[in-house]
This record gives C-alpha cells, structure tokens and sequence, in this order.
C-alpha cells in the first residue's frame, strides 16, 4: 500500500511539472496588464450602461472591418446584455440591409433587416476582405473575447482556479487597443505593419491604431478616451461571446449552496442512523 501511494505520489508531481513546464512555456508573450471589471469574480455581472457604450463603439469604430456573425438584433434586448429597447433595436435593425431570397422568380433581393437577422458582415467574403486590408483577414468579433485570451504561465494560473480569473481575453483586448507605441530605433518594421508590444503574435500587426480620442459621442457623458473605448468595446465583445455569463455563475452559487445543504443533511443522517451502534 505505501509503494502504491509513493508511486502515486511521485506519478501526480511528474505530470504537475509537465504542465507547469508547458504552462510556463506557453506564458511566454506581451505582458497583459490585469484590469478591473464589473464582471470578474463569482458574484460580477455586467454593466448595462458599458454594454451599450461598447456596442456603439463596434458600431461606429469597429464593424468597417470586423464582422459579428453570431450576433442577432434580438440579442441586444435580451436580460444581461445591453438591455436596448425592443422599439430601439427595430429601428436599428432595420437600418441595416439584409440580402433574402431566391423570390418567386429563384432572385436575390435585398430587404430592411428584422430582429431576428445578425449583424450584417462588412465583407462579401473573405478574399473581398483580405484584398481590402493588405492581406490580412479582420477576425469576426463574436467570440474574439474568449478566443483571443491570453495564457497565464505557472503558478499564477493555479491561483486563477480558486480566484476564478476568466478575464484575459477582454483584458488582452483592451491591452491591444491602448497598446500601440512609435517602434524603438532598434526595431525594423515590416511594410503595412504597426508597432504594437502587446500584440500576442509578436510586436508588430496590420490593423492600425483603430480607436482615437473623441471619435465616439457618448450620450451619458463618459470620457470619450482611448481608454474607455477600448474598455468599453471589451466589455461588450465579452458579453457577446459569453452573454449567459450572469445565469452561469448564478447556476452555479445555487449548486455550491445545494451541495452544502446537502452535505449537512447527509451528515446528520450518518450521525442519527449510526448514534447507537458500537465502534
């Protein structure tokens, strides 16, 4: 029995080292500063009013080039996303031209989008989008913010599990949008690219500085910033690929709570059933 833990023991340390060593060497890349958001945590939910500030971010600084394929019109009413209303998200949705058909006549033809369409793509294709950015393909933004998250290397992602840090993506995105500097003299740029430290595939990307002060209104008197653009789009991309977050973590403080009850229950059932029996 003592060879079998030891072995077991020795077996659980060897395979901890081999993922430390792969979490370590996969950690490698931009230093991501970790920021504060409304949703982290067990008990975060997000912010309806930085929900609609990102999504009109998108809308007027993002969606020239990125698409949002797996968002409908609906969705921006739903409880726990923007939460626009339903007469506003018509309004919206109808400004957009959707392209329906084949008619009676086996013909495409092109109608105001409903509720129920998604968010209309820039692109055609993808070649019509390569051959407009110089050869790079815009990433649809639908589910950036989990995709795009970056790797936390040992031991700090052992402590993400009990802090439950799920946050890397919209902090690696707000990082990328505020990140872009003037290249050192020692850096040799490659033609079309921009300076970027915090780009995760190296220190140098196609897309430009998309955001600038001031080029967003908002209408609640926010600071019309880099910052809190880059902030806000974040938030919204999050939500987008993750939108029944608030339902998940409320799901799961229920199980947590059913699972204490229950223990307690089983406990005191051990201890009346087996109150009289000698030991």
């Amino acid at each position: 029995m003592t060879n079998f833990l030891t072995k077991t023991i020795a077996a659980a340390a060897v395979m901890f080292g081999l993922a430390a060593g792969a979490a370590n060497a996969a950690g490698e890349g931009p230093d991501i500063d970790e920021q504060n958001w409304s949703f982290s945590g067990p008990f975060g939910k997000f912010d309806q009013a930085q929900l609609q500030r990102g999504f009109q971010v998108y809308i007027e600084g993002c969606s020239a080039c990125h698409s949002m394929d797996l968002l409908s019109y609906r969705n921006l009413m739903q409880p726990g996303g923007p939460g626009f209303p339903e007469d506003q998200v018509r309004v919206m949705a109808a400004e957009a031209t959707v392209v329906d058909g084949p008619d009676a006549d086996g013909e495409m033809f092109d109608r105001p989008g409903r509720l129920a369409d998604r968010l209309p793509s820039p692109w055609a294709n993808e070649q019509q989008a390569r051959a407009s950015n110089n050869g790079a393909y815009p990433p649809d933004f639908s589910l950036l913010a989990k995709a795009r998250a970056s790797t936390r290397g040992f031991p700090t992602f052992v402590f993400d599990i009990f802090t439950q840090y799920q946050e890397s993506g919209p902090d690696y995105i707000y990082n990328l949008l505020t990140g872009y500097e003037e290249p050192p003299e020692d850096v040799q740029m490659l033609d079309g690219l921009h300076y970027n430290p915090k780009f995760m595939s190296g220190n140098q990307i196609a897309m430009g500085a998309p955001l600038s002060d001031e080029l967003v209104t908002y209408a609640d008197g926010s600071p019309e910033t880099v910052d809190q653009y880059a902030r806000d789009v974040a938030a919204f991309m999050m939500w987008a690929a993750e939108p029944h977050l608030m339902e998940r973590k409320a799901m799961g403080f229920k199980v947590l709570l059913f699972l204490l009850i229950f223990a307690g229950l089983l406990y005191f059932t051990k201890r009346k059933v087996w109150a009289s029996a000698k030991h």
